[in-house]
């Protein structure tokens, strides 16, 4: 279990729920199919999948935890054909233009009609607790599945006192003077991937992959006032990864030092290998997040 992106929450107080007592917690949102009038569910299954039942996976004091969100597909341009061809129908019957409230309720009545017989697919969320280092930290390719999952959490929990991670100094400013000055922290090296945005409202944006960053025309963007908003980053040869302006980290790779480490262990099912790698990977970004505050400035607590 190898998370590929880091949606970062600090936790403001300290999380002193047991992985039992938040086991039951959970057990009320636990996941349920769609209903056949519903065009979705979300809930908590067991990280482990079909090797496991607990909603709450402990190891070395981090709590893994999976939210499960079923959705059922519509094609939006076949609801409005059939929209569309019940509106024409309509008026065409009654000589007249619909309204726009007899048009939504067309609208409400198709979807409805439609729903039981939709196919559904699902996708899943992990997110682990790491209540020594005060962490939340969520698999989420987009803020709003973050969101949608902490916002899970906080309903399962009553509340849960978590924000985003602030720093002193902007990574904006920070990455720009990196690639500027071509001088990184000496753990820190930049690859082969950036975005360049103009500051001012709707300012131009420049996309490079695959490309030397070191080169004179980057410089000259930045000379001119372009800021970097996404950079390609690696961490002492451990871990490489996309940081973006508000410190959301995409592409997450941990490198052959990490791996070598979960070679070496030898398991024998699917559970024993969930949790070598969970406890890699926690131990591993436990060591990260503090550095990765350094790295702008340290945490703004303000």
């Amino acid at each position: 279990m190898w998370f590929k992106n880091l949606t970062i929450f600090r936790l403001t107080e300290a999380f002193t729920l047991t992985p039992e007592e938040l086991e039951k917690k959970l057990e009320h949102l636990s996941f349920r199919p769609c209903g056949p009038h519903e065009e979705s569910s979300f809930g908590w299954t067991s990280p482990l999948g079909k090797a496991g039942q607990q909603l709450a996976h402990n190891t070395n004091g981090f709590i893994m935890l999976c939210g499960k969100k079923e959705e059922r597909v519509l094609p939006a341009a076949v609801i409005n054909e059939m929209v569309q061809e019940k509106i024409f129908a309509k008026e065409e019957q009654q000589a007249r233009k619909l309204s726009k409230k007899e048009r939504t309720e067309i609208k409400d009545e198709i979807i409805f009609d439609l729903l039981p017989k939709a196919f559904t697919f699902s996708r899943k969320i992990y997110a682990y607790i790491d209540p020594k280092g005060g962490w939340l930290l969520i698999d989420a390719a987009s803020a709003k599945n973050g969101e949608d999952l902490l916002s899970m959490l906080r309903k399962s929990l009553g509340s849960l006192p978590a924000v985003p991670i602030n720093t002193i100094d902007k990574p904006i400013k920070i990455m720009t003077e990196w690639l500027l000055n071509d001088k990184t922290p000496d753990d820190i090296s930049i690859e082969d991937e950036c975005e360049l945005r103009s500051p001012e409202e709707l300012g131009g944006i420049i996309r490079c992959k695959r490309h030397d960053l070191a080169l004179p025309e980057i410089r000259n963007h930045l000379n001119i006032g372009k800021e970097v908003i996404k950079l390609a980053v690696n961490w002492a040869e451990r871990i490489s990864f996309i940081i973006d302006e508000n410190l959301a980290i995409k592409r997450l790779r941990f490198l052959d030092l990490i791996q070598d480490q979960v070679t070496d262990i030898e398991t024998n099912d699917d559970a024993e290998q969930f949790d070598v790698d969970f406890s890699i990977m926690s131990a591993e970004l436990a060591n990260f997040l503090p550095r990765l505050l350094e790295l702008f400035g340290g945490e703004n607590k303000a």
